[in-house]
């Protein structure tokens, strides 16, 4: 390939990898806040059932990337481990979403690196320099600013969006930890093919359960607004679209480039989020979302100079 094409391939890529990242943020802010849709568990198994279908279409059928196969039971247990947790971030994340604005979510979700740091120190003893901890402090002490300057700042939504942010890094460690045996290791596109299934087996009975009114309701709100189930179908099929994106973009980049990338994405969704939604913004909450920017982009940095 050219190096014309394949700059123009990456950068589509680039671009596939953003709107859908964005999109499905946005799409779940809008049925879950605007919309009247209250089930963030059963969005998720949607979310969850879309992945586990477009997986084994990509990988089984297509053969987009080989298919790589567990090799024994504690693989199995290790991989549905894995499944749970990262349940548990989405639900949490989804949840959020109905009691906060995007803005304030994308601020939280910011902190991902502190737990992540916090987490391998506390499951793997694996210490970083110590400037790479000095460089979490802005992280978390920009959140606590935006915090106190956010308008439609919600206790418990706030409890669930730092829940599922600890969960998603949480979720990174334990994976690091469970696969790392050379006859373990499953690349994201393939360990999202085995997760998926495991999710939605979890979910379905969690979702009767926890939203048992979700059946009549959606087919009430089916009938009042005639586009909820395309925005259903492709909110769900941008979710698939976020992990295939993020494991080519990384493939095709680097690490290192997808977490930068990863940071300017968070304060475009701001932007986007406070022009479409309105939600009221305060120089405080800018200037606390902006020190957690500038803390992960400097941790990102000392961790890469400070091996």
């Amino acid at each position: 390939m050219s190096s014309e094409k394949q700059t123009f391939f990456i950068a589509s890529l680039i671009a596939l990898w953003y709107s859908s990242n964005i999109g499905v943020l946005l799409l779940n802010k809008f049925l879950l806040s605007n919309y009247g849709f209250r089930f963030p568990i059963f969005l998720t198994m949607c979310h969850m059932s879309a992945c586990a279908i477009l997986s084994y279409i990509s990988i089984v059928v297509f053969k987009a990337v080989p298919l790589q196969m567990i090799t024994s039971w504690s693989q199995f247990l290790k991989i549905a481990t894995l499944s749970i947790v990262f349940c548990g971030s989405v639900v949490g994340g989804n949840i959020s979403l109905r009691y906060l604005p995007v803005s304030f979510n994308q601020a939280v979700g910011a902190t991902t690196p502190f737990f992540t740091a916090m987490f391998a120190y506390l499951m793997t003893m694996k210490r970083e320099a110590w400037i790479t901890y000095a460089a979490l402090v802005p992280v978390v002490l920009g959140v606590i600013i935006a915090s106190g300057g956010e308008p439609s700042f919600h206790l418990f939504g706030f409890i669930m969006c730092i829940s599922a942010t600890a969960a998603r890094a949480f979720k990174s460690v334990l994976q690091g930890i469970l696969l790392s045996a050379e006859g373990e290791k499953l690349n994201s596109m393939n360990l999202l093919l085995y997760m998926s299934p495991i999710a939605v087996l979890v979910l379905l009975p969690t979702t009767m359960i926890m939203e048992p009114s979700v059946t009549e309701d959606i087919f009430v709100l089916g009938r009042e607004h005639r586009f909820m189930w395309i925005l259903l179908t492709v909110n769900s099929a941008m979710a698939y679209s976020v992990n295939l994106t993020n494991f080519l973009v990384t493939k095709h980049t680097s690490a290192l480039t997808l977490q930068v990338l990863g940071n300017a994405k968070g304060a475009v969704a701001v932007v986007i989020s406070i022009i479409l939604f309105k939600n009221p913004v305060t120089v405080i909450g800018i200037g606390g979302y902006t020190i957690t920017v500038l803390g992960v982009v400097a941790y990102g940095e000392t961790k890469r100079r400070f091996k």
